[in-house]
């Protein structure tokens, strides 16, 4: 076997290993085996949510297993063939085999990257907050170039995009921006962006021409759905409401329908500014849950995040990745040490492969400082 071809078959070994760990392999028959029989119960639809609970679990456990074993059936199949074809001396054969076992890697790679996703709230929708850093008309348009990149990013998966509040910058972009991104996996994908992000370039908006270091921040939390109970306690918060900026002219909005809600005890704020007061109210409640839920996940996991934190002063220390248009190109996520110097692609939404190495990070349990210490 070719070493170019050795080198698919390890990689389609290392996806199915990784599979194989996420599902728990070894007792994963017998879970099948346990929901096969909970199936049965007469009694099970007495309770209907439970059951159709139940019955999701079950099934992406019957994927998961249906997955591994296929990928690890066809790769055993073209490792055969192409035994066969080297002892046969049967070019074609080998050839065909060869091109089955390359798409055969891709297709591992990406079951391997939707098993990373199973976490409490992967599969949920998200909310996207963007905001500019210290440095005025140069964060602002940074952070509109932010907002421009994933709404690409997930206009390319096919998620559905709502911008809940946004507000301008006073030359140029935006001062902060809020999205609502609707989609399967979509908290999953992008809770890995929060974080600082730095761009580096010559500045538009100087006539001198320098570089200039602009900074903006990003803030992903999941969509709060009916299955997670968030309590909030009515006295803890505090709800204004005041007039949403309008299109101008004959359209201007008149009236105060724009709704901010404030989480005393925490200091969270969170802002909807739709047409109707009562549709605001009700967004801006349910960030606010999804923001509380956040907190508790991060609470999860405090020894992580503090780690994250410990490496630099506030402002560098939460820095994630850095953009560098001048004087050369690159993008390089310094967490994962993930990098291309595709920097245009990744500026129209092109980050699956900064995403992806940022959940491969997390299973294999570093931290940012020991990432950032290996470099």
């Amino acid at each position: 076997m070719r070493a170019e071809t050795q080198n698919t078959v390890e990689d389609i070994r290392k996806s199915l290993k990784l599979l194989a760990q996420r599902m728990n392999w070894e007792t994963a028959e017998f879970r099948l085996e346990e929901f096969n029989a909970r199936v049965e119960d007469p009694e099970l639809w007495n309770d209907p949510e439970g059951a159709q609970k139940l019955m999701r679990e079950r099934q992406a456990l019957l994927d998961s297993i249906d997955t591994y074993k296929g990928i690890s059936r066809d790769l055993d199949d073209n490792i055969e063939l192409i035994e066969l074809g080297e002892m046969e001396n049967d070019a074609d054969v080998i050839r065909e085999a060869e091109a089955a076992l390359s798409s055969l890697r891709e297709t591992a790679a990406a079951k391997e990257l939707e098993a990373l996703l199973d976490g409490e709230a992967d599969a949920n929708d998200t909310f996207l907050e963007i905001n500019a850093g210290a440095g005025g008309t140069e964060s602002c348009d940074w952070a509109s170039m932010l907002a421009r990149m994933y709404v690409r990013w997930a206009e390319k998966k096919g998620y559905k995009v709502e911008l809940q509040s946004e507000s301008a910058g006073d030359e140029a972009g935006i001062k902060s921006a809020a999205y609502k991104i609707s989609g399967h996996n979509a908290y999953g994908w992008l809770k890995s962006e929060s974080g600082v992000h730095r761009l580096v370039r010559i500045s538009p908006y100087d006539s001198a021409a320098k570089r200039h270091t602009s900074f903006s921040s990003v803030w992903v939390y999941p969509v709060v759905d009916d299955n997670i109970e968030i309590e909030v306690n009515p006295s803890d918060i505090r709800v204004d409401t005041y007039r949403s900026s309008g299109a101008g002219g004959q359209h201007v909005n008149t009236t105060d329908s724009a709704v901010r809600i404030t989480h005393i005890p925490t200091g969270i704020v969170v802002t909807s500014s739709e047409k109707s007061q009562h549709q605001n109210r009700d967004i801006a409640m349910k960030a606010l849950k999804s923001r509380l839920y956040q907190m508790e996940l991060d609470r999860r996991t405090a020894d992580i995040n503090a780690a994250h934190e410990a490496k630099g002063d506030a402002g560098w220390g939460n820095q994630i990745r850095s953009y560098v248009l001048q004087p050369y190109q690159m993008v390089k996520d310094l967490r994962t040490g993930h990098e291309t110097s595709d920097t245009k692609g990744v500026l129209d939404g092109d980050l699956d492969g900064f995403m992806a190495a940022t959940l491969a990070l997390n299973v294999a349990g570093k931290s940012r400082a020991e990432a950032q210490g290996d470099d």
